[in-house]
């Protein structure tokens, strides 16, 4: 296997919450909800990075496009790294994240492996890490 991700899907219990959460709240670029017209296919897309997008995909339809019973959250199962260029923007991230309805879990703080860190989860418990690791910073 050639390791190409292209697509991370979330499952949300309100797509219409969520979008408002990552479009007005992040800023996160998205042309909105599509798929009305499918049963059981309504989504949102977000430009995450080159070739990276993230979608919002209700948790039903997930259990229904996948054949399987949808499943209770699990905020440990995963975890969304967003790694910035300092601190300071780790803060800011943060406090917009807060602003815009996230849950704060662990404030941003020095990390034993030499950086600064915090988490948050999405209003639908998706935890997020708002990073700055001096060994993986983005690309300008």
């Amino acid at each position: 296997m050639k390791p190409h991700i292209s697509v991370l899907t979330i499952g949300v219990d309100d797509l219409e919450a969520a979008l408002r959460f990552y479009r007005d709240g992040l800023g996160l670029p998205t042309e909105g909800i599509i798929g009305h017209e499918f049963e059981h296919g309504t989504v949102a897309f977000f430009d995450l990075q080159s070739g990276l997008r993230l979608a919002l995909f209700p948790r039903a339809n997930i259990a229904h496009d996948a054949g399987i019973a949808q499943s209770t959250r699990s905020p440990t199962e995963f975890t969304l790294g967003h790694n910035v260029g300092s601190e300071a923007e780790v803060d800011a991230v943060m406090q917009r994240a807060i602003i815009a309805g996230a849950r704060l879990v662990k404030p941003a703080r020095k990390t034993f492996w030499g950086g600064y860190a915090g988490y948050f989860q999405d209003p639908d418990d998706h935890l997020w890490e708002i990073v700055f690791n001096p060994a993986f910073l983005p690309a300008a």
